[in-house]
């Protein structure tokens, strides 16, 4: 089994579930409508959503409520992407023009708003208040999580675990809890959620990982953007993090980056001192580690086909160049 496959085995759902979306955001306010589906056409891996469908097939599979949640999380993660290109001041997201580059901050910030409130009134159809417990506390954590971001910017003297914290509010949790909302709608036994979640949680922080890690070594065609953004940005991802364990590669970023600007040559330069130093295998060790831990997690689970493509998953995720 493939990726491909285990999508193609979810087509219907998912091509439903992106229908929806679609729907959800529709307004007679022109602008909004335009830079919502923008953000929504530009396509994604719509993990959030793969994660909901088949954790919810460990359970009574019921599509029309699992998909209500899958589209809430979906427009969740939607909305915090354009949030943060406001934040990272990003002109390209997938190869294309962000919404701020295409508008304005003003448009953008709106426009997540906007999204954001079509989330939370489509998770209103699920009749549960552990589902809306778990949503809220999520969507607390990602927010500091993003307040942690825009705090660190340009701090060069962070440790592993500030980066660890961070990384879980703004991409595990969310992950975490589209596997465990998923199996909550689905009436999955309780300790088969537990199971599910915790295998959310570290599959996210591999991918966040992955993620920093593929900002140093992939290309802008893969990537959809520029390769060193994190760093330019004044973001301290794992790489650099391990990286400035040198003195003199540390002392190099710190001296490149005075008054928060640094020159395209240096970027350059420091870029391939990250990559030269162990700082890359060190980063790919730590996300193969939580991998293995997300596939522990999910031999205490039934075998079934949701989870061979849920292993096929973590695979991909550790595997992948964009």
């Amino acid at each position: 089994m493939n990726l491909n496959t285990i999508y193609a085995s979810l087509r219907a759902d998912l091509s439903t579930i992106e229908d929806e979306m679609e729907r959800a955001v529709q307004t007679d306010q022109p602008v909004l409508l335009q830079a919502s589906q923008q953000l929504l056409r530009a396509g994604g891996k719509r993990l959030r959503p793969v994660f909901v469908l088949l954790a919810a097939k460990f359970g009574d599979y019921d599509f029309n409520k699992i998909k209500e949640v899958a589209i809430a999380l979906e427009l969740i993660h939607t909305a915090s992407l354009v949030h943060d290109d406001v934040i990272d001041d990003a002109d390209v997201r997938r190869g294309k023009p962000t919404v701020k580059a295409k508008w304005n901050n003003q448009t953008a910030m709106y426009t997540g708003d906007y999204i954001l409130s079509q989330a939370i009134e489509r998770i209103t159809l699920i009749n549960a208040q552990k589902v809306h417990s778990i949503l809220s506390k999520t969507l607390k954590e990602l927010n500091i999580g993003e307040i942690e971001q825009i705090r660190d910017q340009f701090n060069w003297n962070q440790n592993l675990r500030q980066y660890l914290r961070r990384i879980k509010r703004k991409t595990a949790l969310l992950i975490a809890t589209s596997c465990r909302l998923g199996a909550i709608v689905s009436n999955v036994p309780l300790h088969y959620q537990k199971h599910l979640e915790r295998f959310g949680y570290y599959v996210g922080m591999s991918f966040q990982i992955t993620d920093d890690i593929l900002d140093f070594v992939g290309t802008k065609k893969t990537l959809g953007k520029p390769s060193g953004g994190d760093l330019k940005q004044g973001n301290v991802t794992l790489p650099t993090l391990y990286a400035m364990s040198f003195p003199k590669i540390k002392e190099k970023i710190v001296s490149s980056f005075k008054d928060e600007n640094i020159t395209e040559k240096s970027l350059q330069t420091i870029l391939q001192l990250i990559r030269s130093s162990g700082a890359i295998e060190k980063s790919i060790s730590l996300s193969n580690l939580y991998l293995n831990k997300a596939k522990k997690e999910l031999l205490q689970l039934p075998i079934c086909s949701a989870r061979d493509s849920l292993l096929q998953i973590a695979d991909s995720i550790g595997n992948r160049k964009f």
